[in-house]
């Protein structure tokens, strides 16, 4: 079930209602530029099909030669470190599978990731807003 505001969607399960977005960068070992061509597609369709799988949401995403940005949406009780481990897991099986030339690679995927949070409203608004609670 989804919850409309007018600046946010919120999402809920039987327990929970959030809205979580994170900005998440990875690379491919040692950094080679070997998300090209067929290999881009490709990632972009396992992507797409491991979300929905999952149960997550992709908003933005770009494929660049040598390292990939998203915007993903999770659920926090299934965790955004989850959803990434997802990813790079499925996606290194596959494509290793179906583009001989990465097996030269030991592995398609580096071990560390960039993960920020992202919204709407700024961490000095937030605190502002739990100050407040009391009347502070």
């Amino acid at each position: 079930m989804e919850i409309k505001d007018p600046t946010k969607t919120y999402k809920t399960n039987s327990h929970l209602i959030y809205s979580c977005y994170y900005h998440v960068i990875f690379c491919p070992k040692y950094r080679r530029k070997c998300l090209i061509d067929n290999v881009e597609i490709r990632l972009k369709e396992l992507f797409l099909e491991i979300s929905n799988k999952y149960n997550f949401e992709i908003p933005d995403l770009e494929v660049m030669p040598d390292h990939v940005h998203m915007i993903i949406s999770c659920d926090p009780s299934f965790g955004i470190m989850t959803v990434i481990h997802k990813l790079k897991g499925i996606t290194s099986n596959i494509l290793r599978k179906e583009f001989p030339n990465l097996k030269r690679m030991p592995t398609l995927w580096t071990r560390s990731c960039f993960i920020s949070s992202v919204g709407s409203v700024s961490l000095e608004i937030v605190k502002k807003y739990i100050e407040n609670q009391k009347g502070k």
